[in-house]
């Protein structure tokens, strides 16, 4: 597979020659300053490209090329929204950007509820506190009929932890769940000088009503029109699954295991509807069986993101070391190496380790905690690929 890594662009503290001398391959970057739904035009993109270029890079993976949320909550605004996204599609396609990574979360992309959860070796890393979560989703959010969504043990220890909970406390995690990591994802998330409860309430209540088959249909809806277009332009569109894989604040989840993901593969027949692996959102859920998954999918998967994560008592999970977890990374590579090694892959969610605590990163894009994690997959990966030559080698003496 092709190592790549997502850069920020030119904002980015992490410099492309850093990235060329640490073996990176291929930049997995997007347009942040646009916002969901707007045109990304030729000169943008090309401007993007010749910097990459100019490094000695080459732009692997648009990630994300952002669906607006008008689009997964089927406003009047849809088709107009959807006109744009292929218009993006197109000038991607002529610029030679091959592979679009995209998702259809409504409202929030990935959840965590602590960005600097310490480990024993002086590490820290991303971590899902379900009794936090729950205090911010009954007791800050206050979302109508929030605590249905918890067991009576569940609710009793939120009350406990709630009512421990100082002021920071609750800034901290308003800060954590709904500002630090969606602000950099993609513009309109709520934040700057407004109140980003308030702001972020209004979102979900454009989802009211919005359930499960509902969403799909719209993701349908969605691809039906935008998959032609990449078809015309030898592209992959990528969705990926949803983190954490099962609901979160009342809305559907539609990207969450292997049922979901072959739903999504058949509602448009074409290899330019495809899957982003990540196998760390994938493996937050016990239900999944990631190895397995790849193996079923492998013809689909466009792109992967390399990262595991550790299931905890109680719903809680956090990141794992890329050698460890309930991701099995080794066997997802094996896979991967032989059935789709044309493929980018990058690794994700890095520990802060060795001073990376200090560079003010984008939550889970470290320097040197991904840098270290790349450095275990390409072990990895250069392991898969002996066995296979291996392999090879036995079936063609006999």
């Amino acid at each position: 597979m092709i190592k790549t890594w997502r850069w920020f662009g030119k904002k980015d503290s992490i410099t492309l020659d850093m990235l060329r001398q640490i073996g990176v391959e291929g930049i997995v970057t997007a347009l942040y300053d646009i916002h969901p739904g707007e045109v990304w035009s030729m000169e943008d993109i090309d401007e993007l490209k010749q910097t990459i270029e100019a490094a000695g890079l080459v732009w692997s993976v648009a990630e994300s090329l952002p669906v607006a949320e008008e689009i997964k909550y089927a406003a009047h605004a849809r088709d107009r929204l959807i006109e744009n996204y292929k218009a993006s599609l197109v000038s991607l396609g002529k610029a030679g950007v091959k592979t679009i990574c995209y998702n259809f979360m409504p409202a929030i992309d990935w959840v965590r509820t602590d960005l600097n959860h310490e480990l024993p070796d002086g590490t820290t890393t991303i971590y899902f506190d379900k009794i936090r979560f729950a205090c911010f989703d009954c007791k800050i959010l206050n979302r109508a009929g929030a605590e249905k969504d918890y067991t009576e043990e569940e609710i009793e220890k939120m009350n406990q932890l709630y009512n421990k909970m100082t002021t920071a406390d609750k800034e901290t995690l308003i800060d954590t769940i709904i500002v630090k990591t969606q602000g950099f994802i993609h513009r309109g998330i709520p934040g700057g000088n407004s109140d980003p409860v308030a702001e972020f309430k209004k979102q979900l209540q454009k989802y009211a009503g919005t359930n499960k088959e509902m969403l799909r249909e719209n993701l349908r809806y969605f691809l039906r029109q935008v998959v032609p277009v990449a078809e015309e332009h030898d592209m992959t569109l990528c969705i990926h699954p949803d983190d954490p894989p099962f609901p979160v604040f009342g809305l559907p989840r539609i990207v969450t295991n292997e049922e979901d993901i072959d739903w999504i593969l058949r509602s448009v027949s074409s290899y330019s509807n495809g899957l982003a692996l990540c196998a760390g959102s994938l493996s937050a859920g016990a239900h999944n069986d990631v190895p397995a998954l790849a193996g079923k999918f492998a013809d689909r998967v466009g792109f992967a993101h390399l990262r595991s994560t550790r299931l905890l008592p109680g719903g809680d999970f956090m990141e794992a070391s890329h050698l460890e977890g309930n991701g099995r990374l080794i066997e997802v590579i094996r896979i991967l190496e032989r059935e789709r090694p044309e493929i980018p892959m990058r690794v994700d969610h890095g520990r802060l380790m060795l001073g990376d605590g200090e560079k003010n990163y984008n939550p889970g894009y470290s320097f040197l905690g991904r840098m270290f994690a790349l450095a275990q997959v390409e072990g990895m990966m250069a392991v898969a690929r002996k066995e296979i030559e291996e392999n090879k080698k036995e079936i063609k003496e006999i």
